[in-house]
């Protein structure tokens, strides 16, 4: 029951930040991202995912991983398109 908890949390945050990610993709549009923001965001997310590795938990793994890539996407086209 807790890893399905988990497994429910991990999906409806990680599917939220789906849309904003896939806005940004299509229209390249970063003028409304703050860089410092999204690099704290980005070492955050990825801090959760070693956390997530080293207590075996696997639907903090799962959601920090799909949520580090998108982020790191979006950070890059920041900083390639700023």
């Amino acid at each position: 029951m807790n890893d399905l908890i988990g497994y429910i949390a991990a999906s409806l945050t990680t599917l939220s930040f789906l849309p904003q990610a896939l806005h940004t993709f299509r229209t390249r549009d970063v003028s409304g991202i703050s860089l410092g923001m999204y690099g704290m965001f980005t070492v955050g997310v990825a801090l959760w995912l070693v956390y997530g590795l080293l207590l075996s938990a696997w639907p903090i793994v799962v959601a920090n991983a799909v949520t580090l890539a998108l982020a790191l996407a979006i950070l890059v086209m920041k900083l390639r398109y700023r």
